[in-house]
C-alpha cells in the first residue's frame, strides 16, 4: 500500500511560489516585454520624465542573452548595491530570434548605450530614442531641420527645441506651468535678461501671445561652427547639433574604400562594434590584426538615433551609430505616468494611461 503523499510545509509552498514567480517573470522579461522608465527629458514632449512603458522584445525579435551568468531580474548591479550582478566569464555569440518586423524609420527604440564599454553589450545602460536613420540612409541636418535621403524627415508631433525668451518682467514657475513647461524646461539667464526655454511649436506660439513676452528666438547653431563633442571625434567638418552631415548609416554587407575620410567617419564603428580582435587606426589608415585594410565590408546593420527634444538629447550626433546587436526592443505603450512636480493623486497623469507610442 502506497504511503500518502506528504503535504508541503507553508514555508516550502511559499518558496516554490517564489521560484515560479521569478522564473516566469524572467522569461516574460526576456522573451516578451520589459518595463522601462523615462529618466530624462531627451524625448519630451513625446515621452515625459516619469512615464512608465513596456518595451516589446517580440517586434524586432528577442535577443538570446550574451551574458548568461547573471542574477535573475537584474541588469548591471544587484538591487540596492554596487555589486555586479553578472560574470562575463562566459559570453555567447550574438543571435536574435525572428521578430514581427525590422526596425523601421521613426520607430521609438530602446537600445543599449553603445559607448558604455565597461559593460558587456547586452548589459549596457538602456537608452530610448527615435530611429531617424536605418541602414543605408543618408543623414543631413541643416539649421536644425532633419533631412533623410534628400527628403525632409517627418517631424514628431511634439518635438522640442530650445529658445531664448525675453520678457518685460520676471517670470515664475506658475507662469511657465500654464504653458506646459516644467521647472526643468526653463532657466533664467545669468544676467537676468531673459530665459532659455525648451518647448514644442504649439507651446512657443502660445507664449508669443503673452503680453509679458517681448521676443522668442530659436537657438540654432550657425553652419560651420564646429562642436568638439560632435561625431566623429577628431573631424574638422564644421558639424554641430544643428548642422550635421551628410553621413551614410552603415548597412550589413556594405563595402567601402578605406580612404582617410572613411577611416575618420567609420573607423571607430569598425573598431568598437564589428567584433575584431585587434583594430588600429593610425595616419588615416585602418589596420585589422596588423594588416592594412583597403576595403571593408560591414558585418551588421546600424541605426542613427535622435531624441525628440532636439536640443536636450545626447544621441547619435554625439556618439555615432547604434549597432543592430545593441537593439533591445520597440517602445510599445505607456502603463503609468507620474508627474514629480505634483503631489498625491495629482501626480498621476491619467490621460497617458495605456497610450501607444508613435
Amino acid at each position: 500500500m502506497s504511503q500518502p503523499k506528504k503535504k508541503k510545509s507553508a514555508t516550502r509552498e511559499w518558496l516554490d511560489a517564489l521560484v515560479f514567480a521569478v522564473v516566469a517573470a524572467s522569461l516574460i522579461r526576456w522573451l516578451l516585454l520589459e518595463p522601462f522608465t523615462i529618466p530624462t527629458a531627451s524625448m519630451e514632449k513625446s515621452l515625459l520624465v516619469g512615464d512608465f512603458l513596456f518595451v516589446s522584445k517580440m517586434h524586432y525579435g528577442t535577443r538570446i542573452p550574451k551574458t548568461v551568468l547573471q542574477v535573475p531580474l537584474t541588469h548591471q548591479k544587484i538591487w540596492g548595491t554596487d555589486i555586479p550582478s553578472y560574470s562575463d566569464a562566459i559570453q555567447l555569440p550574438y543571435y536574435r530570434l525572428p521578430g514581427f518586423s525590422d526596425v523601421e524609420r521613426n520607430d521609438v527604440v530602446v537600445f543599449n548605450y553603445p559607448v558604455e564599454f565597461e559593460y558587456p553589450s547586452d548589459l549596457k545602460t538602456n537608452y530610448i530614442k527615435r530611429a531617424v536613420g536605418i541602414p543605408g540612409d543618408v543623414i543631413l541636418i541643416k539649421e536644425g531641420e532633419l533631412v533623410v535621403n534628400d527628403q525632409p524627415a517627418p517631424k514628431p508631433e511634439e518635438m522640442q527645441y530650445s529658445y531664448d525668451l525675453i520678457s518685460n518682467r520676471p517670470l515664475t514657475v506658475d507662469f511657465f506651468a500654464e504653458y506646459g513647461i516644467n521647472p526643468e524646461s526653463f532657466m533664467a539667464f545669468t544676467n537676468g535678461a531673459g530665459y532659455m526655454v525648451f518647448g514644442t511649436d504649439q507651446m512657443i506660439e502660445r507664449l508669443r501671445t503673452s503680453p509679458v513676452v517681448v521676443s522668442i528666438t530659436k537657438r540654432i547653431e550657425s553652419p560651420g561652427d564646429h562642436e568638439p563633442l560632435i561625431f566623429p571625434k577628431g573631424s574638422d567638418y564644421g558639424w554641430n547639433r544643428d548642422n550635421f552631415g551628410p553621413l551614410q548609416v552603415p548597412a550589413k554587407d556594405w563595402t567601402i574604400d578605406m580612404t582617410a575620410d572613411n577611416v575618420l567617419r567609420y573607423g571607430s564603428t569598425i573598431e568598437n562594434y564589428e567584433g575584431h580582435e585587434q583594430v588600429d587606426i593610425r595616419d588615416g589608415s585602418l589596420f585589422i590584426d596588423g594588416q592594412k585594410v583597403e576595403k571593408y565590408t560591414f558585418k551588421q546593420d546600424y541605426y542613427f538615433m535622435m531624441g525628440d527634444n532636439r536640443h536636450d538629447s545626447l544621441d547619435s550626433r554625439f556618439w555615432g551609430f547604434v549597432p543592430e546587436d545593441h537593439i533591445v526592443g520597440k517602445a510599445w505603450f505607456l502603463w503609468l505616468s507620474l508627474d514629480k512636480y505634483e503631489s498625491m493623486f495629482g501626480k498621476i497623469r491619467w490621460n497617458r494611461f495605456f497610450k501607444g507610442i508613435n
